[in-house]
């Protein structure tokens, strides 16, 4: 079954804690993580782009959303994909969350309701805010923290209304920032696969 929403896969971060582009590390069989993520994701999908602050350095096609600000927080990420897609609603996934898997896509959109700002997941973690549906209705909240150097995305999810889908598992929002974290990611990989 594929969505009729798009997903942005983000991957313009800093990488800080990796020590390097996480985005561009090897996994799953490909070249780089942002390919795996993305070709996955076309399957589920209708459209699929990368929100990117430089879309030069992926070794693959694909369609990029360019965030131009010179601002490494999800917050640029958000008011870019606004200011380039006239929908209502899209999906967000973290580059560095390669095991969010179809079902937990189709649950989040079957609980999505218009009326809402968003649906995201609830795992064991905690509120998943880098996996789920934004609508356009925030648009003017990511614009206000924008221009307020505010990249708190904790604090927006608290005072909008979110919809919050409880998940038990823990494994498939996990995410890799540090080098030991990507290791164990190939490694549970290999036991999925």
């Amino acid at each position: 079954m594929q969505l009729d929403i798009p997903c942005i896969l983000f991957a313009g971060g800093k990488s800080s804690r990796m020590g390097e582009d996480k985005a561009l590390l090897p996994f799953g069989g490909y070249t780089t993580l942002s390919e795996y993520q993305y070709r996955r994701l076309e399957n589920l999908f209708c459209d699929v782009y990368i929100s990117t602050k430089d879309p030069q350095k992926f070794p693959f096609q694909a369609k990029f959303i360019c965030d131009t600000s010179d601002i490494y927080a999800p917050t640029s990420g958000f008011v870019s994909v606004y200011r380039t897609l006239r929908v209502e609603r899209f999906f967000v996934l973290g580059v560095d969350m390669p095991f969010v898997d179809a079902a937990i896509f189709e649950t989040l959109f079957r609980s999505d309701m218009q009326k809402r700002d968003a649906t995201l997941p609830l795992s064991p973690n905690g509120i998943e805010s880098l996996c789920g549906i934004y609508h356009r209705s925030l648009e003017p909240h990511f614009e206000q923290m924008l221009q307020n150097d505010d990249h708190r995305l904790r604090s927006l999810i608290e005072r909008v209304d979110v919809g919050l889908v409880p998940f038990a598992t823990k494994e498939a929002f996990f995410n890799l920032n540090r080098p030991h974290e990507y290791q164990k990611a190939k490694e549970l990989y290999d036991i999925i696969v």
